[in-house]
């Protein structure tokens, strides 16, 4: 009872709940106000304009979100214009349709904010066909209602930012936070889990995409703000509680081991694991309660678990070496020691962030240049040849878009010959639920109808209990809050709420409310079935078909953070910023690419073209960053030696191999091959220098030097790591092209 009282508390304190809050008072308002004044009949366009503007209120720039509010605003009005004067004349009006669908849906092209927008185009395309106004004046009237609606609810935007101007961001670093979290006890999982660990990945491709995308959202926002006249301390708070979260992120994906190693080194004795893995789970319910505490301010928990769990960690090294004992126990200790490195490195970055939100006045504060936190932002390409670019069959969006207004037309004729009462609740669940993907669609079509059998279900409830209009009224109003609040959250919640929203502000119309619910139903369930079985016929974009420019980027994002990493060892202090914006980029590959394998699982079985060679392509593009993450954070976070010409040659080696890895997939010859020297003398040198130590280290032993020194252990710590993990990135880029050669193979024989 306490956890789900907890769960409903963070959803009122949430950002989410904040944006329905803001509609409603956006809606209820002009109501109000018209209402006393006698203007009550101009509400309900003041209103269709407040509720269509909306959407493109979403977390980011100030600037982008005003933009888009605007675009949105003459976007209605103009699509609003066209389909009332087009009415009367069916052939005009079909054309308008078809015209209005394809080319506001192919704004897609620009990005999520200006998908929002253009679901907003297509919202009033639909909610035209509800509006009955017949003379120019009465539709001009209808318009300009709108638009003010708009401007009224961009104010009403402007104004609750300025009330709570970082509810957003901390909703953001919260959600991030959560997100972390759960990652970081999944990766432990991996580590004893022999037998689960494909199914793991999987889970971590999707938490590895959620993250980048909350990071992206938040460099759009923290790394824009006040370029001129500086941060506040809040600001700084928040950005280096963002910049923590950057790094957290990075020392998880640095600790993806070679499973198969720590297998083979520990066997049976997976015991002397179970301390660390306890460690990455303390932290990760640790992240979690901080992103609880960003929304509910209440005090820190005692870092004292913490603290303990990292000494059993510690505890665990010695107890491995004293059982196995050295020199046999030499090399699982060097990796319980790296493991533990980087988990002491965590839970640093853990504390930072419990620093900076117990006391911002302590915050340290963040320097980042202009012109070098701008190079972190992924800028949106807006040009015009951009949208002319996508005009092709070879374009996702491009296909979306004609077979979405192919629908739109189908289903607005079946509903003008069959005489349906409300053909546009069938357009509305058109444009709602159909996606690019066809997993998706059929995923939301099927939480739309469950969600709105429950809410028709709800309704019916209500509608017998009492016929009171100020109940529908109340009902109509919050139900429509929260429905906005939990739309992107949990669909089929949303959907539940949307159809008892729309039942009782039809139900203050029409006296009869059961055969609003029975006529929602059948057109919810008829417009999901046209989404379903177009998305399944009409040019069809199976994924499996559109993931060779993704692996494309991944490769060649992937080759450049090894090359950014190798310029790392060479010089820490002058390339650090050129690896963070190759680390930036190989991260984002990557998240599209497991973005992209996701949208496969959801296809039908008979579109996975070659899922199995697709899913190891994945797991060895994830596996690879990795290991580049693991020796780049080492490199960071240590006193190094110099570079060797050994660990170049095999650097150039590997880099080589994914260039031809990348030119067998895009089927091209690069003009600078990398030559290569031998790599087998490669190889044996850097183990060899490993063994130096070693022995060195076993002659110390022998001599009764038992305690180890830092440099001789950081030595022997970076000894090791370079052999074992340029050998495994070796073995891996190697894997790599064999795969993709196969799977270029597989394509062309298609």
């Amino acid at each position: 009872m306490k956890e789900q009282l907890k769960q409903l508390e963070l959803f009122f304190k949430s950002s989410n709940f904040y944006r329905g809050i803001r509609l409603g008072v956006g809606i209820v308002i002009p109501f109000t106000v018209l209402y006393f004044f006698g203007y009550f009949e101009y509400a309900p366009a003041v209103v269709v304009g407040v509720f269509l503007n909306a959407p493109g209120d979403i977390p980011g720039s100030v600037k982008r979100k005003v933009n888009a509010i605007l675009i949105s605003i003459g976007l209605t009005m103009i699509i609003t214009t066209i389909i009332l004067f087009s009415k009367p004349f069916l052939p005009l009006l079909l054309i308008a349709i078809a015209v209005i669908s394809f080319v506001i849906s192919l704004i897609s092209v620009y990005g999520f904010r200006a998908s929002l927008v253009s679901f907003s185009g297509l919202l009033a395309m639909v909610l035209a066909f509800a509006i009955q106004k017949e003379t120019s004046q009465d539709i001009l009237v209808q318009v300009a209602l709108m638009g003010i609606g708009g401007l009224w609810y961009l104010v009403i935007s402007y104004v609750f930012q300025k009330l709570a101007p970082k509810k957003d961001q901390n909703q953001l670093l919260s959600d991030t936070l959560l997100l972390i979290g759960e990652y970081l006890k999944l990766r432990a999982k991996l580590l004893t889990k022999k037998t689960k660990r494909d199914e793991i990945l999987k889970q971590t491709f999707v938490l590895q995409h959620q993250i980048n995308e909350k990071h992206e959202t938040l460099r759009e926002t923290l790394l824009t703000v006040r370029k001129r006249s500086g941060r506040s301390r809040y600001e700084e708070k928040q950005l280096l509680i963002f910049i923590s979260s950057i790094n957290i992120f990075e020392l998880i994906e640095a600790t993806h081991l070679d499973y198969q190693m720590i297998d083979g080194i520990f066997g049976e004795r997976k015991e002397f694991l179970k301390a660390s893995k306890r460690l990455n789970k303390i932290m990760g319910n640790h992240l979690i309660r901080l992103s609880e505490l960003l929304i509910q301010n209440d005090k820190l928990p005692n870092k004292d678990v913490l603290l303990s769990a990292l000494s059993d960690a510690y505890d665990s090294i010695d107890n491995y070496v004293n059982t196995v004992k050295l020199p046999e126990a030499r090399e699982g200790a060097l990796l319980l020691r790296n493991l533990y490195d980087y988990q002491e490195q965590l839970l640093q970055e853990i504390r930072a962030i419990r620093r900076v939100m117990a006391n911002v006045n302590d915050a340290s504060k963040v320097s980042l240049k202009r012109q070098d936190s701008s190079q972190f932002l992924t800028l949106q390409e807006y040009r015009l040849n951009f949208l002319i670019q996508n005009l092709s069959l070879d374009s996702t969006i491009f296909r979306h878009s004609l077979r979405l207004t192919i629908a739109i037309v189908f289903a607005y004729l079946l509903g003008y010959f069959l005489d349906i009462q409300n053909t546009y609740w069938i357009l509305l669940t058109l444009i709602v639920i159909m996606r690019p993907s066809y997993g998706l669609t059929k995923e939301r079509s099927i939480d739309r109808i469950i969600g709105t059998l429950i809410g028709a279900v709800i309704s019916v409830g209500i509608v017998l209990i009492t016929q009171n209009v100020i109940v529908y009224a109340v009902l109509a109003i919050v139900s429509l809050i929260f429905a906005f609040s939990l739309i992107q959250q949990n669909y089929k919640s949303g959907a539940a709420l949307v159809t008892i929203s729309v039942v009782f502000v039809y139900s203050l119309i029409h006296p009869n409310a059961f055969e609003v619910i029975q006529f929602r139903v059948i057109d919810t369930i008829i417009g999901a079935t046209i989404a379903v079985v177009a998305n399944y016929v009409i040019l069809p974009s199976w994924e499996a078909n559109n993931l060779k420019q993704v692996l494309c980027n991944t490769l060649k994002m992937n080759n450049n953070y090894l090359l950014a990493t190798q310029a790392l060892y060479h010089n820490s202090t002058e390339n650090r910023h050129t690896y963070n914006l190759a680390r930036k980029e190989a991260f984002l590959a990557i998240s599209n690419l497991n973005a992209a394998f996701q949208r496969l699982t959801q296809d039908p079985k008979s579109k996975q073209k070659e899922f199995q060679l697709i899913y190891e392509i994945v797991t060895l593009n994830q596996t690879m960053i990795s290991a580049i993450a693991s020796i780049g954070n080492f490199i960071i976070n240590h006193k190094t030696t110099p570079a060797s010409q050994e660990f170049n040659v095999l650097i150039n080696k590997i880099s080589n191999t994914l260039q031809l890895a990348f030119d067998c997939l895009e089927d091209t010859q690069s003009e600078n091959q990398i030559v290569e020297a031998p790599v087998e003398d490669a190889h044996k040198k850097l183990f060899g220098k490993y063994e130096q130590l070693s022995n060195l280290r076993d002659e110390h032993i022998k001599q009764g030097h038992t305690k180890i020194d830092t440099e001789t252990l950081h030595g022997l710590q970076e000894a090791y790591l370079i052999a074992n993990h340029m050998n495994w990135l070796k073995s891996l880029s190697e894997n790599l092209k064999k795969a993709t050669e196969q799977y270029r193979t597989a394509l062309t024989n298609s």
